[in-house]
């Protein structure tokens, strides 16, 4: 310990003062070089150009609703799988991995600000030349410390930091990016599922009303009352409608399967819980647009691209800071000995300590073309921006003009389906009167299942539609994540 403290006094009278004048006089003008980032002037309508024509659309209550738009469904099971969709989702699970890995980088680039410490230790034996020395073989003993810290003059370590520190949040804003599309992608195939089985469920009702016909041109042929062309129509159209359920019975089996991979599940695997038919959800509550700029501010998509827009302005910052030169303080403490008994003794120790300046003065222009590819690259981030708002807005837009049209023509349908339920029940009537021929049956039969199907696709649609809009909205993530993140450990709220 007092050889100790001898090194130290000496390093002190030697150096001291020179280190702290260098010290002094390089950070008192710190500065950070590069652009300072603003943030783009988020460019939005003050309203919507459609309106919802049910006249549900408000603008205060617009956050609140988009943010648990599945409970306005009122579907226990869908609320079920959404649940275990954010669970399970691999999706999911990869993008809390890279929330993982931009945390650690961050952190990588905030040891910039410390100094680092080494240790070394070795033992090497050696033989001289017999020519050169004396031929002698011998063992050298040594260990040590050593130091270095590199003063932040320019900026360049803060702007990493600035950049590590944007990207982390870029990252998180991609993780509910991700969220908002396994949300709505779980409760549009589910909706799909519903859709198929009324589907098949019109189609097995139509099939058996098409076998009773079938009959019964065969009983009148049978009596002579009809001929063999009647019996041969009603045979083809009942073959045609049982042809439509295979098809309908795959795309109910896909959907099934699609919803079990976006739980993180094997396919079949959800089939018995949605073997029991239940009709298409339908939302109990109007629809809450609020106005473009909330939307675009709730957007996870277009606020990663605002953040990205951040983290590459920084960089800008960290290749301007390579043009100046860096300031260093460098280190060391060591003892050297042949013998290892005496490697601490008062005559083994050796130290430095002193800074260290560097510059690049030519490069061939690499500093300056990469300050140019950084700022290249900071106006492609930009414009990509913008693309976000007005793709953000594109769709928010057309959600909501599908939506509206679509409850037009679902009304349209309905009064169609009525109609043609009744024009089926009356020409069966009058054909089995003898008051007509049996293509006024044929068609009638024909029309009804065609109705039906396009209805119950209607109602499908239009509560797909809403889902779209929800989504283009950018609801879901924050009532689910309330501060805003996922833990990336464990996945869990915290």
């Amino acid at each position: 310990m007092l050889r100790m403290k001898w090194i130290g006094r000496l390093g002190r009278r030697v150096t001291l003062p020179g280190i702290l004048a260098f010290v002094l006089a390089t950070t008192a003008g710190c500065v950070t070089v590069g652009p300072d980032y603003r943030p783009p002037d988020l460019s939005a309508p003050k309203a919507w150009n459609n309106e919802v024509r049910d006249g549900n659309g408000t603008a205060e209550s617009g956050a609140q609703t988009a943010d648990e738009w599945w409970n306005t469904l009122n579907d226990a099971t869908l609320s079920s799988l959404m649940e275990r969709a954010v669970a399970g989702n691999l999706d999911l699970k990869k993008a809390r991995a890279r929330v993982r890995e931009a945390r650690a980088q961050r952190g990588v680039a905030r040891a910039g600000y410390f100094p680092t410490l080494g240790a070394t230790g070795s033992a090497t034996r050696s033989r001289s030349s017999e020519e050169t020395g004396t031929g002698e073989t011998g063992v050298l003993y040594s260990a040590g410390f050593d130091a270095g810290w590199e003063l932040d003059v320019f900026g360049g370590v803060r702007r990493s930091v600035e950049a590590a520190d944007a990207t982390l949040q870029a990252t998180q804003e991609s993780l509910h990016d991700v969220l908002v599309t396994l949300l709505a992608e779980v409760a549009m195939n589910y909706t799909e599922v519903r859709t198929y089985q009324a589907r098949i469920a019109a189609a097995e009702a139509n099939l058996k009303a098409q076998e009773e016909t079938f009959q019964l041109t065969s009983w009148r042929q049978q009596a002579g009352l009809s001929d063999d062309l009647a019996v041969r129509q009603a045979r083809y159209n009942l073959e045609n409608t049982r042809s439509q359920l295979p098809a309908l019975r795959t795309g109910l089996e896909e959907a099934q399967n699609r919803i079990a991979v976006l739980l993180g599940e094997q396919p079949g695997k959800v089939h018995g819980e949605l073997t029991e038919r239940k009709p298409v959800p339908v939302a109990s509550a109007g629809i809450a647009l609020g106005v473009p700029a909330e939307a675009l501010r709730n957007r996870p998509d277009v606020r990663k691209a605002e953040r990205e827009l951040a983290a590459q302005t920084a960089k800008i910052g960290v290749a301007t800071a390579d043009l100046y030169p860096k300031f260093r303080l460098n280190g060391a403490i060591g003892v050297d000995s042949t013998l290892i008994g005496r490697l601490f003794t008062s005559g083994t120790y050796s130290w430095s300590f002193g800074p260290q300046i560097t510059w690049t003065i030519f490069d061939g222009g690499a500093i300056r073309r990469n300050i140019e590819a950084q700022t290249a690259l900071q106006e492609q981030y930009r414009i990509a921006y913008e693309a976000a708002v007005l793709g953000a807005l594109e769709e928010a837009e057309n959600a909501i003009r599908a939506h509206a049209e679509e409850q037009i023509r679902r009304t349209s349908l309905i009064e169609a389906t009525r109609a043609a339920e009744e024009a089926a029940r009356l020409a069966k009537l009058k054909y089995q009167a003898g008051l007509t021929d049996f293509s006024t049956v044929l068609d009638a039969e024909r029309s009804l299942l065609t109705f039906q199907d396009s209805l119950a696709q209607s109602e499908g649609a239009i509560t797909s539609n809403l889902i779209k809009l929800y989504k283009a909205l950018g609801g879901g993530w924050k009532s689910l994540i309330p501060d805003g993140t996922i833990s990336p450990e464990s996945g869990e709220k915290k």
